[in-house]
């Protein structure tokens, strides 16, 4: 099982990889938000002059241990995107897996796009994930779901490893039986998972880290033990530590030096090889 980090602008990485080497691809790229992401991450420390109150009224002081930031607007996301789609599609073996993680803001446009790229008959599936978590909206609908689209290089020959899939609790366990119950369900194309938790201990404080549960999910039922799996929005590296501990082969790609450090950190164990791109 192999980890490795490029360091650099992942198009002219990817135009560097041969042709069908990848069995699974996953990219969680910005989401065009048009803002600044932050994510700060504390430390709180039980002090009878805290800033804050916890359980049973107990004071806490609050100490900020670090700040991770990037800007998410582009002028022309579609432009940005479409060749390095392009790339994965040449890059993706003949029985892989394409998964693009998005949100409302341009899903839609990278839906058309996607089709163009791969064909209309290669799409099999939109995934929605759902969380209730963050501040809520009292002028709309509060958006709490993002969206992967799945795509295939061939329609008829694809990993999909039924048996491996998680099993979810049935909504109504009474309605089925205690031995049905006990069993649970397999999941639709509705993912109900929370998001990463302030005080979890996969929390890397990257601003756009997503959760082990999702990401397992996608690795496990996509791809085979000694797979190449790629993610070229890499971020946090969630891609990478799921990869690696199913014993897949990983190639991680981010531009940030930010994401390289707490890549690197995060998957010191696997012992990743870093590769800065100069070109």
């Amino acid at each position: 099982m192999t980890v490795d980090i490029y360091f650099g602008d992942n198009l002219p990485i990817l135009q560097s990889f041969k042709d069908s080497i990848f069995d699974l691809i996953y990219i969680d790229p910005p989401f065009n938000t048009g803002k600044r992401q932050q994510r700060t991450s504390i430390e709180t420390n039980q002090n009878d002059t805290g800033d804050r109150i916890g359980y049973g009224g107990k004071c806490y002081k609050t100490t900020v241990i670090d700040t991770k930031s990037f800007n998410d607007v582009f002028d022309d996301f579609i432009g940005f995107i479409e060749p390095r789609i392009v790339e994965a599609y040449r890059i993706l073996s003949n029985t892989g897996s394409f998964f693009l993680h998005l949100d409302y803001r341009e899903v839609h446009y990278c839906k058309v796009l996607c089709d163009q790229i791969f064909g209309r008959d290669h799409f099999i599936n939109e995934i929605i994930w759902a969380y209730d978590y963050g501040g809520k909206s009292k002028t709309r609908w509060s958006p709490k779901h993002d969206n992967i689209l799945w795509y295939v290089k061939d329609p008829t020959s694809y990993t999909f490893n039924y048996d491996l899939i998680d099993r979810v609790p049935y909504m109504s366990p009474s309605l089925v039986g205690p031995e049905k119950a006990a069993i649970g369900k397999v999941p639709t194309d509705c993912w109900w998972h929370t998001i990463v938790p302030t005080n979890s201990k996969e929390k890397t404080g990257y601003p756009t880290q997503k959760p082990v549960g999702v990401i397992n999910r996608i690795v496990k039922v996509h791809s085979n033990v000694g797979d190449n799996l790629l993610d070229f929005f890499a971020g946090s590296g969630t891609l990478g530590y799921c990869a690696a501990t199913l014993d897949r082969n990983v190639t991680l790609v981010d531009e940030s030096e930010t994401a390289i450090d707490v890549m690197v950190k995060r998957l010191s164990s696997f012992n990743p090889v870093v590769r800065k791109w100069n070109n």
